[in-house]
């Protein structure tokens, strides 16, 4: 068969088409693993650093298990369905939205319980949308479960410098010691607003030309956190509620 043929050009390509997707289906089923154990290990270090404590990936799992001392899973209406370790693999932005198809019955809600310097902090993860793609999050409430002890925000493709100064220390620093709650106990949550007032316990300060990702944190915190406010006024008035995972399907 002549090389310079069509025909040898067109089995050559083929053979070619067929190798490499091989190689790279092979290399994908490979690395599964290690890829999941990434995500999991940058999981782990997101919600650690809403309470304060920095991880590198390698101490991530050892950290958790030190300052992480419960995971439970909350129904719409607050009562817990599960307190193993389900809620590390929920997938929060498909549970919100379940919202928007009407099956607010079926979701499921992650809240992860942490232990430092002798407080309990409740971590909530949080979810939404910045200019040019999603924005997430988690933010630690302090044992009043109104006051935040500490934020961890992160993005996908926001703009360095404006969008992207979500995931900076000196804008998160901005939520810590907010509140969620009025002095009536109403859940009225957290604005990011420009010209915030100075000692407003519920506003803190957009990000200079970035009104949209500002807009984005506001409303993925009201929308996320809003579903936790049962759960957190069964335990003020001692009354905790758990049922069977069954008992939610």
């Amino acid at each position: 068969m002549k090389i310079n043929s069509n025909k040898f050009i067109f089995i050559f390509s083929t053979t070619m088409v067929i190798v490499v997707a091989v190689l790279l289906a092979t290399a994908s089923i490979g690395l599964g693993p290690y890829q999941a154990r990434n995500v999991k290990l940058e999981k782990m270090q997101n919600i650690l650093g809403s309470i304060g404590v920095v991880s590198e990936a390698k101490g991530a799992e050892e950290l958790y298990k030190k300052y992480i001392s419960g995971q439970l899973v909350l129904n719409n209406k607050g009562e817990v369905v599960d307190s193993g370790n389900a809620a590390f693999d929920i997938d929060l932005k498909k549970e919100l939205d379940k919202a928007r198809t009407g099956e607010t019955d079926k979701q499921l809600f992650p809240l992860f319980v942490g232990n430092k310097e002798g407080k309990t902090l409740y971590i909530i993860p949080v979810r939404g949308k910045g200019l040019w793609g999603p924005i997430w999050g988690y933010i630690a409430l302090d044992e009043d479960m109104n006051s935040v002890y500490g934020v961890s925000f992160g993005h996908k493709g926001e703009t360095p410098g404006l969008g992207a100064e979500i995931g900076t220390g000196p804008f998160q620093e901005q939520f810590v010691r907010k509140k969620l709650l009025d002095d009536s106990g109403n859940f009225v949550s957290i604005d990011v607003v420009k010209g915030a007032k100075s000692g407003d316990p519920h506003e803190v300060d957009a990000i200079s030309g970035a009104t949209v990702t500002s807009n984005g944190v506001t409303e993925m915190i009201r929308r996320t956190l809003k579903n936790y406010m049962p759960y957190f006024k069964s335990l003020q008035e001692g009354r905790e509620i758990q049922v069977k995972i069954s008992d939610t399907k």
